[in-house]
């Protein structure tokens, strides 16, 4: 998401780079076509005219210092806008301190309401919480069954009860939560594929009978203004706390995102980048802000690696690099980290530039192919790829279901890793860069 959007406002702020100074005439050009980039990312019609007149206002009359660019200081402004026009600031998610937290997810069919529920229960495992996965969505077909799925996965119990009353499901599932010392009820309601009148009435029923800490509002980020749109009505019906945004990985013009939190000014709290249960975040207008403008979210990725990376293990794997003893072995280790961090669109998003160039493969099917080499290696091949002759390379690629050229692309580039690696070990980078000294090159 956002790279079509990225690359385009990357061209527009180019325009302004070369100018000497800031001038009414080229703020106003290069605003115009931010306007229509906007536009063109189904970004709400009022929110994009108000934004552009905010920059406006900022940029006419700021005096250009030596130390920066005219281009320099619009994108500052422009960052400092998006910020702002995402919320400012990011919104913990509010939990009962002493007595069962009730969180209550609502949004229309197709959303991915009851995905994320089960990856909110997930999330709050790792609060030290006792969630509850509570199963109120009784008209869609398979829901019930998907939720005890999803609970399975997370290993979190989930309440459902043989009636089609959801209002008698929510009620009794608190109950539930008491009597067996769970402290906090996640209730996936259910979903049409428009507003009407039921839905919104059983919701509205449910949010009197259970009084949750928090009501989200679980919008697909893909469907653009209709999301916009079913975000009011629910709104003036239950008056939610927060927005959920889901698909952020798909194919999306990104003007949901925009738009959404300033129509319904209630905060985005959680984003969702995939289908894996462990893919949710919490929102930071910031770092959006930074990913949009191809500057990247290093944060967030480190944030993701150390929820993965074992510190015994990197003590290991550090160990081996000082020594240039790093082998297949601890490359494959890495790839099966790399895969759980998330799809490597959504890890090269983060990476400040690669978002913005092309010719970036980032097909996970790539890692794939290369766990499937690498274990189609022998112990000694792993350890040592000089042995790896034209008959073993001809074996590991039947084995793998992979070309020889591919054997050999990944030989050829592990072999000028190990290269550099050593190089780096001769002149004393290696250690400088693990102990993270400054280094000086000649």
């Amino acid at each position: 998401m956002f790279e079509d959007l990225s690359l385009k406002l990357e061209t527009a702020l180019k325009k302004i780079r070369g100018q000497g100074k800031l001038t009414e005439k080229n703020i106003s050009e290069t605003l115009r076509e931010i306007r229509r980039i906007l536009l063109d990312a189904d970004v709400n019609y009022k929110v994009a005219k108000e934004f552009i007149e905010n920059v406006t206002k900022k940029a006419l009359g700021q005096e250009v210092i030596s130390s920066i660019t005219p281009g320099q200081l619009i994108t500052k402004i422009i960052y400092d806008e998006l910020v702002l026009l995402l919320g400012g600031s990011h919104n913990e998610i509010t939990l009962n301190a002493s007595g069962v937290t009730v969180v209550l997810v609502v949004g229309l069919q197709g959303s991915g309401k009851t995905t994320f529920s089960a990856k909110l229960a997930r999330r709050f495992l790792s609060y030290s919480r006792k969630p509850l996965l509570v199963a109120a969505d009784v008209y869609r077909p398979a829901a019930i069954e998907q939720l005890k799925l999803l609970g399975e996965q997370v290993k979190v119990p989930v309440f459902s009860m043989e009636t089609k009353d959801a209002r008698k499901i929510a009620a009794s599932s608190i109950e539930y939560a008491k009597e067996n010392g769970l402290n906090t009820v996640i209730i996936d309601t259910a979903g049409r594929l428009h507003v009407d009148e039921e839905l919104m009435s059983e919701v509205s029923d449910i949010k009197d009978l259970v009084n949750p800490e928090e009501i989200l509002f679980v919008v697909d980020s893909m469907t653009g203004q209709d999301a916009v749109n079913s975000a009011k009505a629910f709104n003036d019906k239950v008056n939610f706390n927060g927005i959920v945004l889901t698909k952020l990985d798909g194919d999306s013009r990104g003007g949901c995102a925009l738009s959404i939190r300033a129509v319904v000014g209630k905060p985005i709290k959680f984003i969702s980048n995939g289908e894996k249960l462990d893919m949710v975040d919490v929102f930071y207008p910031d770092r959006l802000a930074s990913r949009i403008l191809g500057k990247g979210d290093v944060i967030s990725l480190v944030e993701k690696a150390q929820e993965h990376f074992d510190s015994f293990e990197a003590e290991k794997l550090e160990e081996k690099l000082r020594k240039n003893k790093f082998d297949f072995d601890d490359f494959l280790g890495q790839i099966k980290i790399i895969k759980k961090m998330g799809s490597l669109s959504s890890l090269i998003a983060m990476i400040p530039g690669l978002n913005n160039l092309k010719n970036v493969n980032a097909d996970d099917k790539m890692l794939g192919k290369v766990e499937a080499i690498i274990n189609s290696m022998t112990r000694e091949e792993r350890k040592s790829p000089k042995v790896l002759n034209g008959s073993r390379r001809k074996r590991i690629a039947k084995g793998s279901g992979t070309s020889i050229q591919d054997v050999n692309r990944l030989v050829k580039q592990f072999t000028e890793m190990q290269r550099m690696m050593g190089k780096l070990n001769q002149k004393g980078y290696m250690n400088s860069i693990l102990n993270n000294k400054n280094i000086k090159y000649n």
